[in-house]
């Protein structure tokens, strides 16, 4: 039994919580749902929304990390050539 409540503890991956806030706002604009149910998908939404922002963070840190190059970042110089084009 607590393998499962540990599970449930865990933040769902990243594909799996923006597939969850995707299909949370497609029901939220059917506009279909009582206020407390919109009320109780905004705040699960706002759980989604701050754990993906959250792990694309993470996940520049890590490539910043990886990108630097001589106590210089890489990533910088990537950066200024998109906004080239």
């Amino acid at each position: 039994m607590k393998d499962k409540d540990a599970e449930a503890a865990q933040p769902p991956a990243f594909e799996t919580a923006l597939g969850e806030l995707e299909k949370l706002v497609e029901n939220m604009e059917r506009g279909d749902v009582s206020l407390e149910e919109s009320l109780r998908m905004f705040e699960r939404g706002v759980e989604l929304a701050r754990h993906c922002q959250a792990a694309l963070r993470d996940a520049e840190n890590k490539i910043q990390v990886l990108m630097e190059q001589n106590g210089q970042q890489v990533l910088d110089d990537l950066v200024s050539d998109e906004r080239q084009d």
